[in-house]
């Protein structure tokens, strides 16, 4: 699937998680690599939800969540053609439905000069 969405200011609320031991070694041994502490949010079409929603359910990719921190999904996903990294479907959430979280260990918005409002396009 292949899908395009618009760049947007999350709440900040990735770098936090991302910066957890816990989950920086699951990505690093199931992806590769050590995820840079924040998530690029990229607001996709309503039209897409189902399709997104159906990939996410039957995901079997998860980070099980320890004490403090809640489960995560993950897809392997291509930015731009080019740039390797994840979907990350955290369980608990203050998202709408139509933003998908990417992730890979570059800063996205320095390395590509990604700004609000920029069109990007998701592989997975």
């Amino acid at each position: 699937m292949k899908i395009d969405g618009e760049v947007a200011t999350g709440l900040g609320k990735g770098s936090y998680f991302l910066s957890q031991e816990f989950y920086t070694k699951e990505f690093e041994k199931n992806l590769g690599f050590i995820p840079y502490p924040g998530t690029l949010n990229v607001i996709v079409s309503e039209e897409y939800l189902g399709e997104i929603n159906k990939i996410k359910n039957e995901c079997e990719n998860l980070i099980k969540p320890d004490t403090e921190f809640g489960a995560v999904k993950y897809i392997e996903a291509i930015l731009n053609d080019n740039v390797n990294g994840a979907i990350v479907f955290p369980a608990k959430t203050t998202h709408e439905k139509n933003y998908l979280e990417f992730i890979c260990e570059k800063k996205l918005r320095d390395e590509y000069n990604l700004a609000d409002g920029d069109i990007v396009s998701l592989e997975f």
